[in-house]
C-alpha cells in the first residue's frame, strides 16, 4: 500500500508538471500527424498490392492508424528519463533516495504519466483518422484494447528510458540511446508496412519485437473481425516485458547510489 501511495503521489507530480507546459504533449503529435496524413495519402495504394496484410480489407490510412498510435507512444516514453536525469542534477533525486520513498514507485510514476499522456495522444490521432475518412470496426472493444496496448509499450519503454538514465546520467547519452533504439524497431515491424512484403529476416525480427507486439494487437482489435487469441498473446508478452523492464529500472538505483 506505501508503494502504492508513492505512485500516486509522485504520478501527480508528473501530471502538474506536465499540465503547466501543455506544449510539449501538443509538440509530440506533430510528427505523428506527418506520418498519418502524409504517408496515409502518399502509399494509400499499396494496400492493392496481392498479398498485403493478408488480405487486409481497408484502407491504407487504416491499416497505418495504430502503428501512428503506438509510435506516439514509443517515442514520447523513451523520453520519460530525462525527467530523472533533470532532478539528479537539482539534487531531487538525491532527496527521494534519501527518504523512505519506495524506488519502485519512483519508476512506477513515470510509466503512470507517460500512459495518461499517451492514451490522451492516441485518442487524437484516431479522431484525425476518423475526420479524414478512416473506419473502424472494432468499435469500442476495439479502442479499450488500443489503449491497453498503449498503456504497456509505454510502461515498457518508460522503464526502459528509466533505467538508462539512472545509469548514465546524462540527458545527451539517454537521447542517442534512444533513438538508437527506437527508430529500427519502428522500421523492423508492421507499423508503416506489411511485413509480409519485407525480406523474411525483417519479418523474423518483427516477431519478436515488441514494439511490433503492440501494434498487431491494436491494429486487430480495431478490425471487424478481430483474433483475439492473437491479441491477448501479443498483449500478453507486452505485459510481461513491461515487468520485467520495471524491475530492472528499479535495480539500477543500485548503480546510480553506488556512483554517489
Amino acid at each position: 500500500m506505501t508503494a502504492l501511495t508513492h505512485t500516486g503521489l509522485l504520478a501527480a507530480r508528473s501530471l502538474r508538471s506536465g499540465l503547466r507546459i501543455p506544449v510539449f504533449v501538443v509538440m509530440q503529435l506533430v510528427q505523428p500527424m506527418i506520418w498519418l496524413l502524409l504517408f496515409g495519402a502518399l502509399f494509400k495504394s499499396v494496400v492493392d498490392i496481392p498479398g498485403f496484410g493478408g488480405g487486409f480489407q481497408g484502407t491504407y490510412l487504416e491499416f497505418i492508424t495504430p502503428g501512428v498510435v503506438m509510435m506516439t507512444a514509443m517515442f514520447g516514453a523513451a523520453w520519460a528519463g530525462t525527467s530523472f536525469v533533470q532532478d539528479m542534477d537539482r539534487g531531487v533525486m538525491d532527496r527521494f533516495l534519501a527518504s523512505p520513498t519506495s524506488r519502485g514507485a519512483l519508476v512506477a510514476s513515470t510509466m503512470v504519466y507517460q500512459s495518461v499522456v499517451a492514451v490522451v495522444q492516441g485518442v487524437v490521432v484516431v479522431l484525425v483518422a476518423v475526420a479524414s475518412g478512416a473506419r473502424f470496426g472494432g468499435g469500442a472493444a476495439g479502442m479499450l484494447v488500443v489503449a491497453l496496448a498503449v498503456v504497456l509499450l509505454t510502461a515498457l519503454f518508460s522503464a526502459l528510458s528509466n533505467a538508462f538514465a539512472l545509469l548514465t546520467g546524462q540527458q545527451e547519452a539517454l537521447i542517442g540511446i534512444s533513438q538508437l533504439i527506437t527508430l529500427p524497431l519502428m522500421f523492423l515491424s508492421s507499423a508503416v508496412m506489411d511485413t509480409s512484403l519485407s525480406p523474411g529476416w525483417v519479418q523474423t525480427v518483427a516477431r519478436y519485437n515488441p514494439f511490433d507486439w503492440a501494434v498487431v494487437a491494436g491494429r486487430e482489435a480495431l478490425s471487424s473481425a478481430p483474433d483475439w487469441g492473437l491479441v491477448w498473446s501479443r498483449l500478453g508478452w507486452l505485459a510481461l516485458a513491461a515487468v520485467v523492464m520495471w524491475w530492472l529500472a528499479t535495480r539500477a538505483f543500485r548503480a546510480l547510489q553506488r556512483s554517489a
